[in-house]
């Protein structure tokens, strides 16, 4: 039975996307962002039909993905149950979008994910004190035991092609172990979107120097960049998202 937290985080958020829903209905959307915009002219230039999404939450992405005028198959995972079943009421007014209750990792199996207060902060590795001093909603206030499976899986599982696929990792320091799950399919995968932390937000990551050369070494080049999120005491930019590209 979810717990008291679990319960209010699924009121919380099913109470938002009835607003956003709304808004839509009425030709209004919000979580439309200037980088959406970019993002849908990298997918149309690369001729990526379809998105893998890893670390999905409630499908805040796969809404911009939308929102932007992507029509392509979506694919999103999120393991965390209260998250995963607000995930299911957008996905499955999609026909075109599915959803897996699922992390991605090194190699299949499952694995115990420290809940954050806010959810989209949960995370495998433990938080910083860093990442706890500017944003305490991300503090840790229970577990979850998850499954846990490959993208290489996905991605032959759902028939995805891909030299027409975006892999997006999102997952909260824990990149590297899904780039590890993914060795099979990045020598021809069409583009990755990581986001990259220059400061070390959970314990254990690896930050942006080492993801990016990991890229580069993989193939890729660095497409684009969109900021995330700054320290709000001294404006040092903590994380990023880098799009890359396979290199022509």
């Amino acid at each position: 039975m979810p717990d008291l937290g679990q319960r209010l985080f699924k009121a919380r958020e099913a109470a938002k996307l009835t607003v956003l829903n709304q808004l839509r209905r009425r030709g209004l959307d919000i979580t439309r962002n200037p980088f959406s915009t970019q993002l849908k002219q990298i997918l149309d230039h690369q001729g990526i039909e379809s998105v893998l999404d890893i670390g999905a939450n409630i499908g805040q992405y796969g809404a911009t993905l939308r929102s932007s005028g992507f029509s392509g198959r979506i694919v999103s995972c999120e393991p965390q149950s209260a998250a995963y079943e607000l995930l299911t009421q957008r996905t499955d007014k999609d026909p075109k979008w599915k959803a897996l209750n699922t992390a991605a990792g090194a190699m299949p199996g499952s694995l115990e994910i420290n809940i954050s207060a806010n959810s989209f902060s949960s995370s495998f590795l433990p938080t910083s004190k860093l990442h706890l001093d500017i944003a305490p909603a991300s503090r840790t206030t229970g577990t979850e035991t998850v499954a846990v499976t490959t993208a290489d899986a996905v991605i032959s599982e759902q028939s995805l092609d891909p030299t027409r696929t975006l892999l997006k990792v999102d997952t909260q320091g824990f990149e590297d172990q899904v780039l590890d799950g993914a060795h099979a399919s990045l020598p021809t995968l069409a583009a990755v979107q990581l986001e990259m932390s220059l400061a070390t937000i959970y314990e254990g990551q690896k930050l942006f120097g080492a993801l990016l050369a990991r890229m580069t070494d993989a193939g890729f080049s660095l497409y684009a960049l969109e900021p995330g999120f700054a320290d709000p005491r001294n404006g040092q930019l903590l994380w990023c998202d880098g799009v890359f590209v396979r290199a022509r």
